[in-house]
């Protein structure tokens, strides 16, 4: 399965997030060696969130720099690289240069972030169409996903419109800035642009796959017939599976401003959740007797913890889920086909809860003098009134208090961007306690909503029984522990945290040949920690199972106030 190299090689992984790019460089045996970031600016007015390609990538050269040098690494020792990114949308023209996607007409804004929702009326447009290609993104598009986005911008931005020679995703952008070939990955084209990757299942032991799966009917029936022109020219002419070489490697101004060596093995990207994936979801162990059983991988789902959660899992045979994006072939592991699952907002909401509370900035302080997270903090506070108040288990403190987490719309399994986040249960407390019981309350609401996308892709066909989780809320025990409470699933724990920048650095072992496959360079890769259990206490399965229902009920309770109101104004 692996070739010769050098003791000495590395792999560097790039991840560009919402608010950073960062950059970590990894050994053989998938141990991080050195890592850094450097933060990225964002301009966001109202449902417009925007970014800079340029500021991005002066961003992505920095975090390389500084991780090479964290590292000890020389840059004949960096034998691959990989690239990973939010689902952002790109804009620039024939030269490269950047082309705006704002009202403020500022050239350097020229991405459109991927949570970003000017785009809802033309996706209920585009959703009308009903045509074959949604019944891949779980039965209609996201706002967030980029035909949405074009279309906004055709009927918007006519004069950007006109310039845009490439419309790119972030990650496929970064690496055509690294290697200036334009082939777009897979994972992109499949998951955000209604790419059908399954027109490549004949051909996937071809190196050059030019793309295939664009049904020219879809953009012509939604008014973006002229990107069919030019064989997709603007949208991608070819398209690779994740970790495809691209071009001849580095450039050589891409390699002197990154620090590297020109012809240095760059692959085909992923998007920053799907590169979690790849990065986290083989972490089992040796002792495991399932390590070895090929489909033991489709009994496993991993939650992406950031920003947002993007909840993947992988399956032999295509399975429709109504409402969850999906099913994609080979998006991110080849040959097999995602499920895609997600919550829009939940490191998000969950520093919103604490920013908005009274309590919030003394929180904050006090968490700042003690020198531990906010977050920490809080669950500190909370096992401490668990004990004053005696309660029978830490999740009862909230039985008075439900919240629904749909701040930002509901990604899965409802797929209504219109949903709205609710608490029930406020008082006129604006203590630390209250925000501490608020804080839990909204954790345990992520964790039902996780528990509802399980559920409902197991109830269409998948076998779900074990998690695994990375980013950075799966750093918060109390986090972790509800989750596995409430799903009652176990949840393993990476070795390395920093899942994303791994699955980006495997791309590039897989692009230097040191692996034959992308599933081989994970099972080599990936390493398992900590295993968290759910607790075996029926009295803790009964309280959020009698919680679970109180959840799902205020969503219904949504759409009756939402037709009461309807009705009130028609």
């Amino acid at each position: 399965m692996a070739s010769s190299q050098p003791q000495s090689s590395v792999f560097l992984g790039v991840d560009v997030g919402t608010g950073s790019a960062r950059a970590g460089i990894f050994d053989e045996n998938g141990k991080l060696l050195g890592s850094a970031s450097s933060s990225i600016q964002i301009w966001k007015e109202g449902d417009c969130i925007e970014q800079s390609s340029t500021d991005i990538w002066h961003a992505v050269c920095a975090a390389v720099k500084s991780a090479c040098s964290l590292a000890s690494v020389a840059p004949e020792e960096v034998v691959g690289l990989g690239f990973a990114a939010t689902c952002s949308l790109v804009a620039v023209d024939a030269d490269g240069s950047p082309v705006t996607v704002s009202w403020s007409g500022d050239a350097r804004r020229n991405i459109i972030v991927w949570m970003d929702h000017r785009a809802v009326n033309q996706a209920e447009r585009i959703n009308s169409s009903k045509s074959p290609v949604l019944q891949y993104c779980g039965g209609a598009l996201s706002p967030e996903m980029q035909a949405p986005k074009l279309l906004w911008v055709k009927e918007n931005l006519k004069e950007s419109w006109s310039m845009v020679c490439r419309w790119m995703d972030l990650s496929d952008w970064l690496a055509y800035r690294a290697t200036g070939d334009d082939t777009r990955s897979l994972c992109t084209t499949v998951c955000k642009w209604t790419y059908l990757g399954h027109a490549h299942m004949d051909l996937h032991k071809s190196r050059d796959m030019e793309a295939c799966g664009w049904d020219d009917e879809f953009w012509e029936e939604i008014g973006l017939g002229d990107l069919v022109e030019g064989h997709h020219s603007k949208i991608g002419r070819s398209v690779a599976f994740p970790g495809h070489p691209l071009g001849s490697g580095l450039t050589p101004a891409a390699a002197m401003e990154l620090g590297l060596l020109p012809g240095t093995p760059v692959g085909t990207s992923l998007i920053d959740a799907h590169a979690g994936g790849v990065g986290v979801m083989e972490s089992i162990s040796d002792s495991d007797p399932k390590s070895e059983d090929e489909d033991a991988i489709t009994s496993r789902m991993v939650l992406v913890c950031g920003t947002s959660t993007c909840h993947m899992a992988v399956s032999k045979s295509k399975l429709l889920v109504p409402g969850v994006w999906g099913p994609f072939w080979s998006a991110m592991v080849p040959e097999y086909w995602l499920t895609e699952g997600g919550q829009s907002a939940t490191g998000a909401l969950l520093d919103y809860i604490v920013q908005s509370h009274l309590a919030g900035p003394l929180v904050a302080n006090r968490s700042a003098s003690q020198g531990i997270s906010v977050y920490e903090l809080l669950n500190k506070l909370l096992a401490s009134m668990a004990q004053d108040q005696k309660v029978p288990f830490l999740s009862s403190l909230t039985e008075d208090l439900h919240v629904l987490p749909d701040f930002h719309g509901n990604r899965s399994p409802i797929a209504d961007p219109k949903s709205k986040g609710m608490i029930c249960g406020l008082t006129l407390d604006t203590s630390e306690k209250s925000l501490a019981l608020l804080y839990l309350a909204t954790v345990q609401s992520i964790a039902y909503g996780t528990r509802h996308i399980v559920e409902h892709c197991n109830s269409h066909g998948h076998k779900i029984n074990t998690l695994l989780a990375c980013g950075g809320l799966a750093k918060n025990v109390l986090y972790i522990q509800e989750h596995a409470d409430i799903t009652g699933c176990s949840i393993i724990l990476p070795r390395e945290n920093e899942s994303v920048l791994l699955g980006a650095a495997i791309l590039g072992a897989v692009a230097s040949n040191k692996y034959t496959t992308l599933h081989f360079a994970m099972k080599a890769l990936n390493a398992a920690g900590q295993v968290i259990y759910p607790s075996n206490d029926p009295k803790v399965k009964r309280y959020h199972d009698s919680k679970y229902k109180i959840f799902r009920s205020l969503y219904e309770q949504q759409l009756l106030h939402r037709s009461i109101m309807a009705q009130a104004l028609s």
